[in-house]
């Protein structure tokens, strides 16, 4: 059974991910991987649904493993996903408030996120609320990150 960290950008899936198990398995890039391209040209490309099928598939593989799991912060969109989701028994929810996040995605330079650069705040707070939902739904612990060192939540999930 998966370990799998879910959760909005900014909420520190891969850093978490990483503090857990230095060779967890970062999703988006094993989709990227197998895509050969980025995630954002592809989207660009065939589109989102071409990419959630592609992103579905992976999950089902990745579900079938014992590794701790990054998921990308869409994840949750799919349907299919979420019920590939509810069968697996441990699904982190990584929450924090949406200010939290959305200045944890402006403070990080290293890693632009195309969502973040082609949407208004206030088009992001609508995604983030949509999405908040299909995180709870599918996850077996929640865990509100808001005020969590990186240190402090690894320690809470060991």
């Amino acid at each position: 059974m998966a370990k799998v960290l879910l959760g909005f950008m900014g909420a520190g899936k891969s850093t978490i991910a990483r503090g857990l198990d230095p060779n967890y398995i970062d999703m988006d890039t094993l989709i990227e991987e197998r895509l050969g391209m980025s995630i954002a040209n592809f989207f660009a490309e065939k589109g989102e649904a071409a990419f959630r099928q592609v992103e579905s598939e992976v999950l089902d593989v990745l579900l079938k493993t014992d590794r701790v799991v990054s998921t990308g912060g869409g994840v949750v969109v799919s349907k299919q996903n979420r019920a590939l989701l509810k069968e697996n028994a441990d699904n982190i929810y990584l929450k924090a408030d949406f200010e939290t996040l959305y200045q944890r995605i402006a403070a990080d330079k290293d890693n632009q996120r195309p969502l973040f650069l082609n949407k208004s705040k206030e088009e992001l707070a609508s995604i983030f609320q949509e999405r908040q939902a299909w995180y709870e739904e599918v996850a077996s612990r929640v865990l509100d990150v808001t005020k969590l060192s990186p240190e402090e939540i690894i320690e809470e999930l060991r």
